[in-house]
């Protein structure tokens, strides 16, 4: 029996290394079994004319594509998948964004506060999917210091700037390292990480990493820290919560989403003071362990969010939604 045809179409690509390519890249892998799959930045190309059903990340970078598959094909087998950006920023202000959420036959969404981000009119064809990360084994880590590792490439989105303040009121003493991964794509961010490296020693900019070297450095640090403005569902957060490595992230709905409404490791947007206090806590437990400690807590919280994350998981709910798509 031939295969049917599923395009993805993502504004990034291998080269850009980001969330977008990411998702597009697992989801080629668990699709490809049962479909043929190709990952495209725009549609149509030459291939277009045997494609079922487009996924589209990004509601407002994806936006042509979208427009040329509804005009060839109505909204049948169009899904559209709202990242971070378009999510808590687009879709309020851009008309192509909001175009993108009309002509979608499904919008699929990647953590379970999203759906609220919608206007009501749209909500009723809105799936979650939460993304995955393959597990790994939790490695001993040092009690003579707290390491704590921030990922995510030097943007205003991502708020390194909290990162670098909360370095600031740490102390060199004070037994907490910080290692910053993520390539300068704001040049002033990158002025400013080199800036807080030379003012505090015990803060590192590490520049842009391959994931496989970046997955390391999550599973052997003690703390993951997601300070970000706005996240559609964080894959870095899901990499440290399946490596057994809490997180400390700000209190935004996309980060509420992914580890929920009650988890014990938020701080407030842009509260590096928050932060600050967050690791010294974090860095006493190491000293004087309790099972009621914070670090004991976001441990067993991990643990039991950890669940969502699977890869069995998320490709059963893509795969279901391919086969809405197509038989539609």
């Amino acid at each position: 029996m031939k295969k049917a045809s599923v395009v993805i179409v993502s504004p990034a690509l291998a080269d850009a290394n980001n969330g977008n390519w990411q998702t597009a890249r697992r989801w080629q892998r668990m699709l490809t079994p049962d479909h043929k799959v190709r990952i495209v930045q725009h549609w149509p190309d030459v291939d277009a004319q045997d494609d079922g059903a487009m996924l589209a990340l990004h509601a407002r970078r994806s936006a042509a594509s979208i427009a040329a598959w509804a005009q060839a094909r109505g909204p049948r087998g169009l899904a559209v998948v709202l990242t971070g950006t378009d999510l808590y920023r687009d879709i309020a202000t851009d008309a192509a964004a909001q175009q993108s959420l009309t002509l979608a036959q499904q919008l699929v969404v990647l953590q379970d506060q999203a759906p609220l981000a919608l206007p009501e009119a749209v909500r009723a064809k809105v799936r979650v999917i939460f993304q995955s990360a393959t597990a790994r084994r939790s490695v001993d880590k040092t009690p003579q210091h707290l390491r704590a590792l921030m990922v995510g490439h030097l943007r205003d989105e991502k708020d390194p700037l909290t990162l670098m303040a909360a370095a600031r009121l740490l102390h060199p003493g004070d037994g907490i390292l910080l290692d910053h991964i993520g390539a300068p794509l704001e040049p002033t961010l990158g002025q400013a990480a080199k800036d807080t490296a030379r003012a505090c020693p015990h803060y590192r900019w590490l520049g842009a990493q391959a994931h496989e070297a970046t997955r390391r450095r999550i599973q052997r640090a003690h703390l993951l820290v997601h300070a970000s403005r706005m996240e559609g569902g964080a894959h870095v957060i899901m990499e440290a919560v399946c490596s057994g490595t809490p997180v400390l992230a700000s209190r935004v709905p996309g980060n509420v989403g992914m580890l929920g409404p009650d988890y014990a490791g938020y701080f407030e947007l842009g509260d590096a003071r928050g932060l600050a206090h967050l690791l010294r806590q974090c860095r006493n437990a190491l000293q004087t362990p309790r099972p009621d400690d914070l670090l004991a807590t976001l441990h067993r919280q991990c643990a039991v969010r950890a669940r969502l994350f699977s890869p069995r998981a998320e490709r059963a709910a893509l795969r279901g939604l391919v086969q809405h798509l197509l038989k539609s």
